[in-house]
């Protein structure tokens, strides 16, 4: 399945003041979701037993958390979380979109 640009399709998991995300589903073990972080929000942030992230940001930029580590992140950075690691992301004054792919199926692991 080809997806066009950067729109992953999928249907809303969650939506409120700070973000929209999408997840696509499509695939059997990975699932491809998306963030619209609106300016000067948060992500909850959470980390996961037994489940490893990449987090590609396609526009905008902020700070990501990761642990006690926390960094600027900007369009065509690539974050990889690892197993555990607690991880939050901080949009900047211009908000920012990101993709993130993880295994298995959201809340489950």
């Amino acid at each position: 399945m080809k997806l066009e640009g950067w729109d992953i399709g999928g249907a809303i998991v969650k939506a409120d003041d700070r973000y929209v995300v999408k997840d696509n589903t499509t695939l059997k073990n990975l699932i491809v979701s998306s963030t619209k972080l609106n300016p000067n929000k948060s992500t909850s942030g959470h980390k996961h037993k037994g489940q490893e992230e990449v987090y590609m940001f396609i526009k905008g930029r902020g700070r990501m958390e990761l642990d006690d580590n926390t960094f600027d992140v900007i369009e065509g950075d690539t974050v990889l979380i690892e197993d555990g690691v607690f991880h939050r992301v901080h949009a900047g004054v211009e908000g920012c979109y990101f993709i993130c792919v993880f295994d298995g199926t959201r809340g489950t692991k």
